[in-house]
Formats: C-alpha cells, sequence, structure tokens
C-alpha cells in the first residue's frame, strides 16, 4: 500500500509533511488516524489505525511471562502517539520519538508496504549504503 522514498524537512515546530503520493493514499482507503512509533533500526514506524490495532493484537497474544515480550511490548507501546495530518498534510513528531530516531531536522519518509517509516536522512543514507550490499543474499535466502 505505501511504497517510496521521499527527503523532507521537519519545520520549526517539528511537524513533516507526508508526502503527497503518500497522502493519496489516505483519501483512497478513508484513512485518518495514524500510530507512529518506535521502529526497529533506529527509525520510526507509522501504522494507520487498521494496521495499528492487526500489530496490538499480535502482540498483545506475546506470552507477558516471558521477559523479551515485555520488555518489546514496554518499548513499542509506550512509544506510541495517535496522530492525524493537519489540512496541510503535516504531523507532529514528539520529541522523545525525535531522539530515539536520531532525527534532528533533514529526514527521509519510506514507504514499506504496511507502514511508512520516518529516518534521519544520514541514518537512512547509511543504512541503505550499507544493507544494498546484501541486497541480493537475502533475497536468495527469504524468497523461493
Amino acid at each position: 500500500m505505501f511504497y517510496g522514498e521521499y527527503e523532507h524537512t521537519l519545520d520549526s515546530k517539528d511537524r513533516i509533511i507526508i508526502p503527497a503520493k503518500l497522502r493519496e493514499i489516505f483519501t483512497k482507503y478513508k484513512i485518518k488516524k495514524f500510530y507512529i512509533t518506535r521502529g526497529l533500526d533506529q527509525c520510526l514506524f507509522i501504522f494507520s489505525e487498521e494496521e495499528w490495532k492487526a500489530q496490538d493484537s499480535k502482540f498483545r497474544n506475546m506470552p507477558f511471562t516471558k521477559q523479551e515480550a515485555r520488555q518489546f511490548n514496554r518499548l513499542y507501546f509506550s512509544g506510541a502517539s495517535e496522530v492525524c495530518c493537519d489540512k496541510q498534510g503535516r504531523i507532529l513528531l514528539p520529541v522523545y520519538l525525535k531522539k530515539y530516531a536520531g532525527i534532528q531536522e533533514d529526514v527521509m519518509v519510506v514507504g514499506v508496504s504496511n507502514r511508512i517509516e520516518i529516518w534521519a536522512l544520514e541514518i537512512w543514507k547509511s543504512y541503505f549504503k550499507n544493507s544494498l550490499l546484501s541486497f541480493e543474499q537475502i533475497a536468495e535466502k527469504l524468497i523461493e
């Protein structure tokens, strides 16, 4: 559903404009509310409300008696914030999430199928460069 890479800059109030191509998808699927939280690899994850409910259901069923499950759920859900786009298509990035992702000003917004990721631009460039080298090997392991 969400695809592509879009370079953007935070404004002075820590807002980021969601790219127009992604906002078109919001309109098409009548998505109004999102959840943003700590992602993996030092990025932020943004899920539609529907996808967030699916994530919640999956992780809620992890056994709370397992330390790793408790730790993951605490970090993942405590970092979550409900967001909506304003009339200009912007969302506010909470300060604690900006710090987690190392975001200062320049960001890369990445569509990754069922979610949107927000990366500090320099962290994304480094991640992309390092991951691209093993892209074919990863594909061989994962895709049959």
